[in-house]
């Protein structure tokens, strides 16, 4: 069983952790990252992580949260990055709509490269690609 982290548990540590400490994966779609993602995220679709994909610089860091659309998705890649990071990883309980934090908008800190900003509420199937 992966790790869970709430909101304000996520909250309180983002206000604690220095820069490079915490790493917020948001595994959204593109265009729904880009309509609103927790500020400091990252979006990287499941079938874009590969064992090239933990040299990004989210993947350096001491603790790594997964965020999707309601906490279901993220447990799962939450569960096969506790398998190949040497970080602390958690999934997000509730995902972005349970999130009550900052939110940011726009491509700024994607990696994965997000489109139109369009919110979706249901995200997509799940990925057979990861690792």
């Amino acid at each position: 069983m992966v790790a869970t982290t709430t909101p304000t548990e996520l909250q309180e540590r983002l206000d604690e952790a220095d820069d490079d400490a915490l790493s917020i994966v948001d595994i959204r779609d593109p265009s729904s990252y880009a309509a609103g993602h927790i500020e400091g995220a990252v979006n990287v679709q499941p079938h874009q992580l590969s064992t090239a994909a933990l040299d990004a610089e989210w993947a350096q860091a001491d603790e790594v949260v997964v965020s999707c659309y309601h906490g279901k998705s993220s447990q799962r890649v939450a569960m096969l990055l506790d398998q190949h990071l040497d970080a602390d990883v958690a999934s997000l309980n509730g995902g972005f709509e349970g999130w009550d934090g900052p939110i940011a908008d726009g491509r700024g800190d994607s990696e994965g490269g997000a489109v139109s900003p369009t919110r979706t509420e249901e995200g997509p199937g799940p990925s057979d690609a990861p690792f």
